[in-house]
């Protein structure tokens, strides 16, 4: 077998392939639409973007990771879990369509997984990640494996509760994070006014003080979430990433004076909260990642 690894990346939207070698370096991408509605066409999508970077690497031999939404199997064969998109997913058996050994992770499992390995959580031991986006994914790492939990179902932070009195979300948890933060609910808690996250901080950046009122009652939300994970999981690191990182300072600097509120720090001690490194192809390195080392430990 190739010591080179595919990684997979499976998205409503687009499917991103790379090649990586042992140091994590990317050494062929291959990205293509999704085309997500026929399941036909995109399953033959994947299978292409495999077989263009096999000939790539020259070699049909390859051992393949996928990152892919959904909640995988005990096995990690396949998607168990994955209501509403990509129909054909749940329960397919990768290994056996591409005729190669492949394993499937969560896709915020492995954003994090690429993190750990070659990214800003390097030799980090335990760490949680959200990526705050049109929802809030979430990953844990402990010991420096990733954890998932009962039935693959652990990580789903953005289904915490923040709000007992809140509207239900998409799984039906009152006043969730995701919709705290997450931009699938902003035109609801702006009633209106704004139709994304970046028109938001556009005003916010403005001096508009009903979008001030807004985010920072968001962030404030945020950092409520984060204080309760340091509490239940200690973690050494928390990563942020997705879309809405890019804020930049006007996330970062309010979330850490709410954090400085609301973390218990006992003995001076606080967890770094950090932006991840890896964007767009955070989740196809993450689930090579994931392949090799269901091979090598």
């Amino acid at each position: 077998m190739s010591e080179i690894v595919i990684g997979i990346d499976l998205g409503g939207t687009r499917i991103k392939a790379v090649a990586i070698d042992k140091q994590g370096n990317v050494l062929h991408q291959h990205y293509q639409p999704t085309n997500d509605g026929d399941d036909t066409i995109w399953k033959s999508a994947l299978a292409t973007s495999v077989k263009e970077l096999q000939k790539k690497i020259n070699s049909n031999d390859t051992l393949i990771g996928i990152s892919a939404p959904g909640l995988p199997n005990t096995g990690n064969s396949a998607i168990a879990y994955m209501p509403g998109r990509l129909q054909g997913l749940e329960n397919f058996i990768w290994s056996e369509f591409l005729n190669s050994d492949t394993y499937v992770l969560n896709d915020a499992i492995s954003a994090l997984m690429a993190e750990a390995r070659y990214g800003v959580a390097k030799d980090r031991k335990n760490v949680v990640m959200l990526t705050l986006g049109t929802g809030v994914g979430g990953a844990i790492l402990i010991h420096g494996k990733p954890y998932q939990g009962a039935f693959n179902k652990a990580g789903h932070i953005g289904h915490m509760v923040i709000d007992s009195d809140g509207e239900p979300d998409c799984i039906g948890m009152p006043g969730s994070l995701e919709d705290a933060i997450g931009n699938c609910s902003i035109v609801k808690r702006s009633l209106g006014k704004f139709n994304s996250t970046h028109e938001l901080l556009e005003s916010y950046r403005n001096g508009d003080h009903s979008a001030e009122e807004i985010w920072l009652t968001s962030v404030k939300k945020l950092a409520i979430a984060l204080a309760a994970l340091t509490n239940i999981l200690s973690p050494e690191m928390i990563i942020l990433g997705g879309g809405i990182t890019e804020a930049g300072s006007d996330l970062f600097e309010p979330l850490e004076k709410y954090m400085s509120r609301y973390e218990w720090r006992a003995g001076g001690n606080l967890t770094e909260i950090v932006k991840a490194r890896y964007g767009d192809l955070a989740g196809a390195v993450g689930a090579a990642c994931f392949a090799r080392e269901q091979i090598t430990h």
